[in-house]
């Protein structure tokens, strides 16, 4: 199967290195001087599961230098869906697959608005990881998983097909009975934490120790299930309780990745988080101040990053 990794940053190098490293096909874009380190001395995982060094088969910045594949696995951020999916159009085959793994409820959706449905899935992924220097990935916490779907939830061979690709490279991988609602369940707890981790610019255990920002936490929540519920997506209280269980279950110092961005000064996912839940709770009728709240504190810094990183 030839596969290409568009974005081998923490997420898409990790599993691109682990199926490379399988012997798959694998092609990836990178940029600057992570792309110079890989050509030169191939993709290090440091890993708690164990090291590895992998050398795909072509890694450039241009999409035309690398052959075409029967699956594209995403591993850019949220808000490049759009122009990334765009960059592939020309180049898809007939039957490419397109894999999303980026935290975000519509990015499914995105995708169906410039590429052949038929030629896009479902997913999201599981896995702390980040880029540690050029050419040097760190894989930190949990057993990766990456799960997947139709946009239709139909058990299909080519589904079949990707996950014997996944069980030879060791990645756990799973097909489920609603991919949107696993979608949904992730989005849950991921933009719960962001924003409000944004704002306070603390770790997830400092956050949950105040119970007034624990409360807005849990308003926070509540207002995503109420708009997932306006949609037809079946979150519950069940899974609000479970969203919990995992934010107090965070080991000291973590932090989420959009947080990270935030505080770094880069473009982040804002806009497909709190920002998101705040615009389909106007169109769906569904209040969201608290969501709205915090996408508002932050949206002058998000404009901001965006202008510098032109």
């Amino acid at each position: 199967m030839e596969i290409l990794v568009y974005g081998a940053g923490g997420v898409g190098g990790y599993f691109g290195a682990k199926l490379t490293h399988a012997g798959f096909d694998v092609s990836m874009i990178a940029r600057g001087e992570h792309l110079k380190a890989i050509r030169e001395n191939g993709l290090e995982i440091e890993s708690i599961n164990g090291n590895l060094k992998a050398y795909p088969k072509v890694v450039s910045s241009n999409i035309t230098d690398v052959p075409k594949p029967a699956l594209v696995i995403l591993g850019i951020k949220s808000w490049q869906i759009p122009s990334v999916a765009e960059e592939l159009k020309p180049f898809l085959k007939e039957n490419t697959m397109v894999l999303p793994l980026q935290n975000g409820a519509d990015n499914y959706d995105k995708l169906i608005k410039v590429l052949p449905a038929k030629n896009v899935l479902a997913g999201l992924c599981f896995i702390v990881s980040y880029l540690k220097a050029p050419g040097k990935i760190k894989h930190a916490a949990f057993d990766p998983m990456i799960t997947f779907g139709e946009g239709d939830n139909l058990k299909t061979e080519r589904l079949l097909g990707i996950k014997a690709a996944f069980d030879k490279a060791n990645i756990s991988s799973k097909i489920p009975e609603n991919i949107q609602l696993e979608i949904w369940k992730k989005f849950l707890f991921i933009t719960t934490v962001s924003g409000i981790g944004g704002l306070t610019r603390v770790s997830i255990d400092k956050i949950r120790e105040s119970d007034f920002l624990n409360e807005t936490m849990k308003k926070t929540a509540e207002e995503i299930i109420a708009v997932a519920q306006a949609k037809g997506i079946p979150l519950n209280r069940e899974h609000l309780q479970l969203t919990f269980e995992t934010i107090n279950s965070q080991p000291p110092g973590t932090t989420a990745s959009t947080q990270r961005d935030i505080m770094e000064g880069k473009p982040s996912e804002l806009e497909n988080f709190n920002g998101y839940i705040v615009k389909e709770g106007e169109k769906l009728g569904v209040a969201t101040p608290v969501n709205r709240f915090i996408y508002e504190c932050l949206k002058p810094m998000e404009e901001e990053s965006r202008k510098r990183n032109q």
